[in-house]
Order: structure tokens, then sequence, then C-alpha cells
């Protein structure tokens, strides 16, 4: 869509879908280190990374929910036009940044321990050029919080394999859904997002091979592929725990929409200020498509 009488034709011909979501954390999270929200109870269901171990499995919509913005349209294009967020009964709830992912697949239960190899072929069911696709690693079996550090070896987006990452420093959190290679400890040189940063030039993985553990620890990870789609920042709250915010993303964004591919499997990760426990997310997501 490139102008606003193009959303507005879009709303005109009933091509829109407004939906509500509903998130209830009940994870003992920690104050600068981003979790996976998409772990967590409520509408829609948790995922919980269960499948094969280390073979990668597609993630989708129609079998795996995610946050609803309706069927396929191709060959329309949709977009994700507003998604609003209210945080609830817990203080720590915000500020806080959330990020909108297209969860695209994963890799279950990589032991933290020595050289994981992956198996099978990766068969990417969206952006199958790997283009823009970041890696992330979500704990799913408590780790004991020594710091252990590693790196994956991967495919790019040209297709080019053995590509390495940065090495990575776990945090000491030992909760299931924490993004273990966010928050590094103050020893790490490298950066501590969400994503494990790729080899220099590189901006998208197409299959991940490999998991080495420099220093190992106890505990399961999921190697998860994503594309970060939004951000939204909840903002400091006064007086009152109960702060929506809301992103029209035509507006906020100069009309640079987020495209939601057919089938794509959406969800939430953040970066809270304190625990999550007992708190609830409440939002609705808005879609558009022409």
């Amino acid at each position: 869509m490139q102008n606003f009488k193009e959303i507005n034709d879009a709303y005109a011909a009933g091509n829109y879908r407004i939906a509500t979501w509903r998130k209830a954390p009940t994870q003992t999270t920690a104050v600068g280190i981003w979790f996976d929200l998409s772990m967590s109870p409520g509408n829609p269901i948790p995922n919980y990374y269960a499948a094969a171990p280390l073979t990668f499995t597609a993630i989708k919509q129609s079998t795996d929910y995610g946050l609803p913005h309706g069927g396929n349209v191709s060959p329309s294009v949709k977009y994700l036009h507003k998604l609003q967020i209210t945080p609830m009964t817990v203080a720590t709830l915000a500020p806080m940044a959330v990020m909108v992912l297209d969860y695209v697949g994963y890799y279950p239960f990589v032991d933290m321990a020595d050289t994981v190899t992956m198996s099978g072929s990766t068969v990417l069911p969206r952006y199958t050029d790997g283009e823009g696709l970041q890696i992330m690693a979500v704990e799913v079996a408590a780790q004991i919080g020594g710091v252990a550090s590693f790196y994956v070896t991967y495919t790019n987006q040209d297709g080019v394999a053995g590509r390495q990452s940065s090495t990575c420093f776990c945090n000491t959190q030992v909760v299931n859904g924490t993004i273990i290679n966010s928050a590094a400890a103050p020893t790490a040189t490298y950066p501590s997002g969400p994503f494990i940063p790729l080899q220099v030039g590189d901006t998208g993985v197409r299959s991940v091979e490999t998991v080495v553990w420099l220093t190992g620890d106890v505990g399961l990870v999921s190697i998860v592929l994503v594309k970060p789609l939004a951000t939204i920042a909840l903002e400091p709250i006064s007086n009152s725990i109960f702060s929506p915010k809301e992103v029209d993303f035509a507006v906020q964004n100069a009309g640079k929409m987020p495209i939601i591919p057919d089938d794509a499997y959406l969800n939430l990760i953040c970066l809270p200020t304190g625990t999550l426990s007992g708190g609830q997310l409440y939002g609705t997501i808005e879609t558009i498509w022409s």
C-alpha cells in the first residue's frame, strides 16, 4: 500500500481483521533480559518448542496459532496496520520494549554441552532465501547459570555454509522462556540483544548447522529462526499501571507497514524491567490487505 487512500479502500472493501489477544506470564523474569512471551499462557496458546530433537520444525498459524491475523490472502498482500498493548496488574510490566516476530521455525532440545549438530534438512515455510531471518536461543530446560558461552555455524542468505556467529555469553537466569543469549555477563564483549550476532556482512540465515559450546552448562535451548517485524515501547507509568500503547504503523512508520506473509506465526518477545510473574498483557492486532 502506497497511501492512505489505499488503506481506506481496503477497509471499505472489508479487507481487514481486528482481533484481541492476552498473555499472562507466570515466569519470574529479571530486568534487562529478553523473554519469549510465546511460551506464556493466555491467548494465543503457549508454544513449548516440543518436537523431534535437533530437527527443524516449521511454525505456522494454521497449525500453531500465534497472534490472530486472519487467513491467507494471496495474491493480495497483508500488512500489520495497528497493534495495541495494555499492561495490567504488575508495575514491572512497564516501561518495556516489546517486539513482534514472525517465528519461522526452530531446532528443539539443543543440549548445552560440547558441539551439537542439527539433523535433517531445513525447509523454510516463509522467507525461503533466509533474508532478514535472525537466530535466538530460548531456554526450555533450566541451566545452572554458570555463564556458558557458545557460537553457532549456519548457512547465510546467499547459501554460503559454514558461517560463524559471534561468541555469545549466556545470562544466569534459570527461567524457561528466557532468551539465554541476551544480557551477557559483564566480561562479555559482544552485543547482548535478543538475536545472536551474525558474521559480518550477513543479513539473514537459511539454516543452522551446529551449536558449539565453549563453556557448557546443564539445560536445553531451542534455536529459533525469526523475522523481526516491529517494535513497541511501553511508556513509563505514573499514577496508574493501566497505560495502553497503540502504534499505527501507517502513521508512525512513514507508511511502511510490516508485511505479514500467508500463514505466518506471529508472537512477541519483551525486555522487562523486572518480573512478569502475575502480570497480564492485553491487546488488539489489526491487519489489512489489498
